[in-house]
């Protein structure tokens, strides 16, 4: 199960996708199933069953924003927040052979394409919520269990 938090930048983009997808992108295909269809056998006519399916993708793609938008709660930045991990934060933070890691704790719905986000549902998130800079975390994966040193907490404002 998802937790259903969204960053305000998050929330935002979104939106903005949807935008482009029901009134740019979507009429956009219309137009061309619309004209693929007026020239005859559509089963062999590789422009409609493209554009086609491009317009189930984009109506699939619509339906999920639109529900998606109604259920995420937006969570606003607060000064309290200040010194330690909660959803939103930027984290810097180190284990023993000296990696480092920097991400941001965001909600589900904001990771995909995105290498410097993850989940607030993910183990790495679970165990630093709450922690402080110097802090440890002991985070438990699949690939087994890793002590990690918190170097720094940020938030946008």
């Amino acid at each position: 199960m998802k937790t259903p938090l969204i960053t305000e930048q998050g929330y935002e983009d979104l939106k903005k996708e949807l935008d482009e997808l029901w009134r740019i992108e979507r009429p956009e295909i219309t137009k061309k199933v619309t004209w693929a269809a007026s020239l005859g056998d559509r089963s062999e006519n590789a422009d409609y069953q493209y554009n086609k399916k491009r317009l189930r993708e984009i109506d699939y793609r619509v339906r999920y924003l639109r529900k998606c938008l109604e259920s995420l709660k937006v969570v606003h930045y607060r000064p309290e927040q200040e010194g330690k991990v909660f959803f939103g934060a930027w984290v810097e933070i180190e284990n023993e052979k000296d990696e480092v890691l920097k991400f941001r704790i965001t909600g589900y719905d904001e990771i995909f394409n995105r290498k410097d986000y993850i989940s607030i549902d993910s183990p790495m998130a679970r165990a630093l919520l709450k922690k402080e800079v110097g802090d440890e975390a002991l985070v438990r994966t699949e690939a087994g269990t890793t002590i990690w040193t918190i170097n720094s907490i940020r938030y946008e404002k």
